[in-house]
């Protein structure tokens, strides 16, 4: 981002060859070739654009053998960099890492954390640390996986944080210093995407009408972020078996920021009924991921209850 001095607002400005010229010494690092994909802000990405970077990415790693490719560095908006990173997580099977890397601030700040962000996304990117730890985001010199990455502060330099497990380790000065595996990684061999999964939020008091809305609309799948343990209110419920019943996948998460959806309340709205009548407990997912994993279960062809198992299993 660069700041426009038509609109005095942060626009996206420059090119790969352009950022890399703002960071000296990254030819220290690695051999770099560079590709422009798109330049966009976060919030333009959309998921088609996200399935098409995966492929492009797919393609540069060599899953056919090419060993000419170490590993691959994406700059990406803040906004939806994790449900991208998520997504090239979920479909790429790949040894080689693939790194996301944002800036919080734009590079007409003095502060701008670009440039300390991208050398240390590269370190990761070419470290034997980084192999098999499959899609990283690199932030404040933090490795951390892309299934459990979130955006927890709308402006902060730490804002990238992982919800439950803290990093897989971190990036001090030259070194690349990995402490764990990732906790929760899953392939999805999808050839393509199932756009049409809708995302409903269930507040104190809120009904169904907007789950019943998403049937009649056409919805291949819906997800649920609900309350505490993965629970919802009494009047969604009626919606809730209706959209089960019609043989979508119905997938319940929380809207708490740590913890997992469980059956553990047996109470009216609460995970065990919700499991009865045929909805899915989302696990550890945020409801946005949820629904990038999803998309690429239903885009591979699977079914309801392979979709439960790989929720959760």
């Amino acid at each position: 981002m660069h700041i426009d001095p038509r609109t005095g607002g942060a626009v996206p400005a420059l090119s790969g060859a352009e950022i890399l010229a703002r960071v000296p010494g990254l030819d220290e690092i690695a051999d770099l070739t560079i590709e422009d994909f798109a330049r966009l802000p976060g919030p333009h990405l959309t998921p088609p654009l996200m399935f098409e970077l995966a492929e492009a990415v797919r393609k540069r790693l060599g899953e056919t053998g090419d060993d000419a490719i170490d590993g691959v560095v994406i700059t990406h908006g803040t906004d939806t960099l994790e449900e991208t990173a998520y997504l090239l997580d979920l479909l790429i099977e790949s040894e080689k890492p693939t790194v996301f890397v944002g800036a919080m601030r734009n590079s007409s700040e003095l502060s701008w954390d670009g440039p300390g962000n991208l050398r240390s996304a590269l370190r990761a990117a070419a470290a034997p640390e980084t192999r098999n730890l499959g899609v990283l985001v690199v932030m404040n010199d933090q490795l951390l996986a892309a299934a459990e990455a979130t955006k927890t502060h709308t402006e902060a330099t730490d804002t990238f944080q992982s919800r439950d497990f803290g990093p897989l380790g971190l990036i001090d000065k030259d070194r690349v210093i990995a402490a764990r595996r990732p906790a929760m990684r899953q392939h999805i061999a999808a050839s393509q995407l199932e756009y049409r999964v809708d995302l409903i939020k269930i507040p104190a008091g809120g009904d169904g009408r907007l789950i019943d809305f998403a049937v009649s609309d056409g919805a291949r799948g819906i997800v649920i972020e609900g309350l505490g343990r993965g629970n919802v209110t009494v009047a969604a419920l009626p919606a809730i078996e209706r959209a089960a019943a019609a043989g979508l996948p119905v997938v319940i998460t929380s809207r708490c920021w740590r913890g997992r959806v469980l059956d553990t309340y047996a109470y009216e709205g609460a995970g065990r009924g919700l499991k009865k009548i045929g909805a899915i407990l989302g696990g550890m997912l945020p409801s946005h991921k949820a629904r990038i994993k999803l998309m690429a279960a239903l885009g591979a062809g699977w079914d309801v209850e392979r979709i439960r198992a790989s929720f959760e299993g």
